[in-house]
């Protein structure tokens, strides 16, 4: 199905491979980005808050910035981060 000039799989939008998991006090993450995290040696297990997380994202990100699937990670995160922690 085409969506906005963009080919989208029906069955993606109910996946659970991307459904967001509880990691830890204000961390939630799916699958999907978990396996893009680990592939870049980040433990989301290990860190202490969502700060934490995208500062490891980061460091990663300035010394190669062509990363585009954990640039992408990094705005999902910051993204679900904003609308879910910051009082409107």
């Amino acid at each position: 199905m085409k969506i906005n000039e963009e080919e989208i799989d029906i069955s993606d939008l109910v996946n659970q491979k991307y459904m967001h998991k509880k990691i830890n006090k204000d961390i939630f993450l799916s699958d999907y980005q978990i396996e893009v995290l680990n592939r870049y040696d980040i433990d989301p297990y290990k860190c202490a808050s969502i700060k934490d997380l995208l500062f490891q994202i980061d460091e990663i990100l300035e010394s190669d910035d062509s990363l585009e699937d954990l640039d992408n990670i990094s705005r999902e995160i910051s993204e679900f981060n904003y609308y879910a922690n910051t009082n409107k």
